[in-house]
């Protein structure tokens, strides 16, 4: 049976359609000093990244001559677009500042490579160049710009993000004897719960996490239920973020007793060795509850048995940060202080602690020691 011919459907039909084509697809507007814009592309499951937020905010004044300077965008990004050459940091006659770029979590960094000038005006600019992860570059350059205060500010702590959660994170094992405790929540990403070793651990009904006698907290791997998984894949990508931040601070003291240091007190400032760093004898770090100190050891770090860092004059373990590019090593009987972002392996020897976090890109090993979580 042949369709009757409707000429009231015809019209509505061809109304709509000249609807359709009037509107047309949206374009995005670009961002200058600071001002976001931005829209879907033609395909509505693809859109154009634009900038939510950038620190230091245009137009501050005053702004620390030690800090970094950031960005967060509207979605992931590409990470290889982000270079030194795509996100850039220039003063007075567009003189450009040398540093680093790092990406994590939708924010881009620029750490400069020394410390700024004082009272002096700078402009930060993130070019086209830069992609989405789609592969989508931004609509128009995102520039803006703040005025840096005076002489050297305190340093800040070194933002853990979700990495904060853990005593012990690590990306491909962790391992303890039976005589381990352990004070604090601890997990492992990208590894499964295979790679816990040595914790006899029981799982949670919800399957979200175990629980061990040795660990006063819970356990988490990457292999268990939702929501384990992704809040796992968070703490990692925010421990390597925390590792970059720490390594680009711009040292105060670099190679301070030749890599040796040990029977000394030492002041909050931002410490660098290119090399690896042995501590045979006892150390004390004196200062403040908000001082910061950040040890930047470009290979291992080894503490000798039976030594000791003490805090003292009201100095935090969750202010001190212990930035390794090698593995570190506190040997029997060792007690440290503070954060551990290690690129490699972390080992605690027999009777070894720390009062602080174990943050590895690889394994973490306690052989009959103790890890505490420091206080808020």
């Amino acid at each position: 049976m042949a369709a009757k011919f409707n000429p009231r459907r015809v019209g509505i039909a061809s109304v709509l359609l000249s609807l359709a084509a009037a509107c047309g697809p949206s374009s995005g507007a670009g961002t200058i000093d600071g001002v976001g814009g931005g829209s879907s592309t033609g395909d509505t499951s693809v859109t154009t990244p634009t900038v939510l937020s950038n620190t230091p905010a245009g137009g501050d004044t005053g702004v620390p001559v030690d800090g970094s300077v950031s960005a967060t965008f509207s979605e992931a990004m590409d990470p290889s677009s982000l270079t030194a050459s795509t996100f850039t940091l220039t003063s007075g006659a567009a003189v450009a500042i040398e540093g680093t770029v790092s990406y994590a979590d939708s924010t881009v960094v620029f750490w400069p490579a020394a410390h700024l000038a004082i009272n002096r005006s700078f402009t930060a600019t993130i070019t086209t160049e830069v992609k989405s992860a789609t592969g989508v570059e931004l609509a128009a350059n995102y520039a803006w710009s703040f005025t840096t205060g005076g002489p050297l500010a305190p340093a800040l702590p070194v933002e853990l993000g979700a990495a904060g959660n853990f005593v012990i994170l690590a990306r491909s094992g962790i391992a303890a004897a039976a005589t381990s405790a352990v004070t604090g929540d601890i997990g492992v990403s990208p590894a499964g719960a295979a790679s816990i070793t040595g914790f006899s651990l029981t799982a949670d009904p919800t399957g979200v996490f175990s629980t061990s006698s040795q660990v006063t907290g819970k356990v988490y791997a990457a292999d268990y239920a939702p929501p384990t998984p992704s809040s796992m894949t968070t703490a990692v990508e925010d421990m390597q973020r925390a590792f970059t931040d720490a390594a680009g601070r711009v040292p105060d003291l670099p190679e301070s007793g030749a890599g040796i240091i040990g029977e000394t007190v030492l002041g909050p400032a931002v410490y660098q060795w290119g090399g690896g760093l042995l501590i045979p004898t006892d150390v004390t770090l004196e200062g403040n509850a908000t001082d910061v100190w950040i040890f930047q050891v470009g290979e291992d770090l080894t503490m000798n048995s039976a030594t000791h860092i003490f805090l003292a004059g009201g100095a935090l373990p969750k202010n001190v940060f212990w930035q390794v590019g090698g593995l570190v090593d506190l040997g029997t009987t060792a007690h440290c202080e503070g954060v551990v972002l290690a690129r490699k392996s972390v080992t605690l020897g027999t009777g070894a602690s720390i009062h602080g976090r174990l943050l590895a890109q690889t394994a973490v090993n306690v052989d009959g020691s103790m890890v505490i979580e420091p206080g808020p």
